[in-house]
C-alpha cells in the first residue's frame, strides 16, 4: 500500500483530490491532514468517513509535532493546505504568512528526513505571476505577486524549489488557474454568486467587471496533479489551466442565466485594492506529458450550478447560521455599492 499525505484535504480542491485519489488508485492509503479552519470542513469528506483506505487527522501544518511524523511516513505528499482568499489576505495578511510560508517550511523540513518520499507536490497558483495584459505566462516568467495571498504562495513556491535545489527533496510545483466545481466555499465568486442568486440576493461585482480569469474545473486539476506525481520532473514547475478565459461580468451573467434570475441582480461594488486585471497560463509544458482539460466550461458551470441547487444542506448553514461568515460578508461588501 502506498502511503499518501494530503494536506488541506478537507478544503475545496484538497477534498476533490482525496476523492479522486481513493477512486483512482486502489493501492493508495490516503491520510488527510487539515486544521479545519472556516473553509476546511469534514462535510467535504463525509462519503469517506468509514473508508478503509482513508483516515483524517486534525492538525496544523505549522506544528512539527503533528505534521512531521505524517510526512516522514509518506511516499507521496500533496500539499494543498493554505489560506487562499485574496480578499481575506487584504484584511489579515499575517495568518497567510504563518500558514502558507512557515507551514510549508515545516513540511519541507520533515520531507528532508522522509526515507521513502518519492514526490512532494507543492500546489501553487497562477496569481504568483501577477496581472498579465496580453499573452500567457510561462513557467520561466518572473513572479510578480501583487497581494498578500499571492505573495505568500510565491514564497512557498520558491521555498519548495529551494529544498529541491539544496536538499534534493523531490519537489514538483503546480501553478493552476482559478478552480471551480463542487464543495467550493461560498465566499469565492462562483459559489457566492450562485447561492446569492438562488436566494434573490444581489451579486456584488467588483468594479467594472472587466477582470479576466481562466477557469479550470477541479476534476481536471486533480487529474493533472495525479499525472505529475509520476510524470513530473523534480525541481520543475507546471502550469495547469483550463483555457476558459472569461470576464467577470460575463461569468456573472452566465451564472444568473443558469439560475434563471435577471441581470438586475448584478450590484457593482467598489473594486478591491490591487485587483489583478488578467491572468492567463501557457500550459504547453504539461500538455506535452499528455494532459488536456476534459470539462468544457459551459457544461462544468451548469453542473456546478446544479450541485449547489441540490446540496443546500452543505452551503446554507454557512451563509445563514455562521456569524463569522456574515461578519466577513458585511465587512467585505457592506457600504461599498457604487
Amino acid at each position: 500500500m502506498v502511503n499518501v499525505l494530503v494536506t488541506g484535504g478537507a478544503g475545496f480542491i484538497g477534498s476533490n483530490f482525496v476523492r479522486h485519489a481513493i477512486a483512482t488508485h486502489a493501492d493508495w492509503h490516503v491520510t488527510t491532514l487539515d486544521k479545519l479552519t472556516y473553509a476546511g470542513r469534514l462535510e467535504n469528506l463525509q462519503d469517506l468517513v468509514d473508508h478503509p483506505r482513508h483516515r483524517f487527522v486534525r492538525g496544523d501544518i505549522s506544528d512539527p509535532a503533528v505534521a512531521a511524523p505524517l510526512v516522514k511516513a509518506s511516499e507521496i505528499v500533496v500539499h494543498f493546505a493554505a489560506e487562499t482568499h485574496v480578499d481575506r489576505s487584504l484584511l489579515s495578511a499575517g495568518v497567510f504568512i504563518t500558514t502558507d510560508v512557515f507551514g510549508t517550511f515545516v513540511l519541507l523540513e520533515a520531507a528532508r528526513e522522509a526515507p521513502g518520499l518519492r514526490r512532494f507536490v507543492q500546489i501553487s497558483t497562477d496569481e504568483v505571476y501577477g496581472s498579465i495584459a496580453e499573452g500567457s505566462s510561462r513557467e520561466t516568467d518572473e513572479l510578480r505577486p501583487r497581494n498578500p495571498y499571492s505573495a505568500s504562495k510565491a514564497a512557498a513556491d520558491r521555498l519548495a524549489y529551494s529544498y529541491w535545489a539544496t536538499y534534493s527533496v523531490p519537489v514538483v510545483i503546480t501553478r493552476a488557474s482559478n478552480n471551480y466545481g463542487p464543495f467550493h466555499f461560498p465566499e469565492k465568486v462562483i459559489p457566492l454568486f450562485i447561492t446569492n442568486a438562488l436566494d434573490d440576493v444581489p451579486a456584488p461585482l467588483y468594479g467594472d467587471g472587466q477582470q479576466e480569469r481562466d477557469w479550470l474545473h477541479v476534476t481536471d486539476h486533480c487529474r493533472a496533479i495525479d499525472l505529475l506525481i509520476d510524470a513530473g520532473t523534480p525541481g520543475e514547475v507546471y502550469n495547469v489551466g483550463g483555457g476558459n478565459h472569461i470576464r467577470n461580468i460575463d461569468l456573472t451573467k452566465s451564472i444568473l442565466q443558469l439560475v434563471g434570475k435577471p441581470e438586475s441582480l448584478i450590484q457593482p461594488v467598489v473594486d478591491r485594492p490591487g485587483h489583478d486585471r488578467r491572468y492567463s497560463l501557457d500550459t504547453s509544458k504539461l500538455q506535452k506529458l499528455g494532459w488536456r482539460p476534459e470539462v468544457a466550461f459551459d457544461a462544468g458551470l451548469s453542473d456546478t450550478v446544479a450541485w449547489y441547487r441540490q446540496n443546500e444542506w452543505w452551503w446554507r448553514p454557512i451563509k445563514e447560521n455562521d456569524p463569522a461568515f456574515r461578519a466577513y460578508y458585511d465587512a467585505q461588501y457592506g457600504g461599498r455599492r457604487i
